[in-house]
């Protein structure tokens, strides 16, 4: 008898909206040491010309979330979490698929962000997404005085950063449904 070919579940990533607020501060508190509260994630959901949120779904439930923060030509990625049970099953890349894709649509030349020295896993992450460390800044967490390793990806706008997005789309198993994220 032959096998059966088991699919995942198709992960669909939209805007984050106030109805996901609570899956997306359980997660977030599983996550991470301090973790954001619902008036911060309000504010910046507020910001819509200058922040774009998103959630990874499967099904209704929400298991990851990513932003970035659009300032003149750059994206800063703001926060990326993905629920424990739901981790090495490739969310945290379709979710900066989405964020750094809708971040060069809106016109960023490059993406930055912060990442804790400790936590390899995001960082090999962001490796994959072009990124790279460009320093330190001592004790940026405040709650553990933990340093942040600077990454930047410069030149978001060329072809090879476009090839280097589908290459990272490429062995995400499953489909991903993208839906409209521009809300202005």
């Amino acid at each position: 008898m032959a096998a059966e070919l088991v699919r995942d579940p198709p992960v669909h990533i939209g805007p984050l909206r106030r109805r996901h607020l609570r899956r997306v501060l359980a997660i977030e508190s599983q996550v991470y040491p301090t973790p954001w509260g619902l008036s911060l994630f309000l504010s910046e959901l507020a910001l819509r010309t200058t922040r774009v949120y998103v959630v990874a779904r499967i099904g209704r439930e929400v298991v990851g979330y990513a932003g970035i923060m659009l300032a003149v030509d750059e994206g800063h990625v703001t926060t990326i979490a993905v629920d424990p049970a739901w981790q090495r099953r490739r969310i945290g890349t379709r979710l900066m698929l989405a964020i750094a894709r809708e971040a060069i649509a809106r016109g960023a030349t490059a993406l930055t962000l912060e990442v804790r020295l400790s936590n390899r896993g995001a960082q090999a992450l962001y490796r994959r997404f072009g990124f790279a460390p460009v320093g330190v800044r001592r004790g940026y967490y405040a709650d553990t005085g933990e340093d942040a390793l600077v990454m930047w990806a410069h030149d978001v706008q060329t072809r090879a950063y476009a090839e280097l997005l589908d290459a990272q789309a490429r062995p995400v198993a499953g489909d991903t449904v993208v839906e409209p994220l521009r809300r202005w």
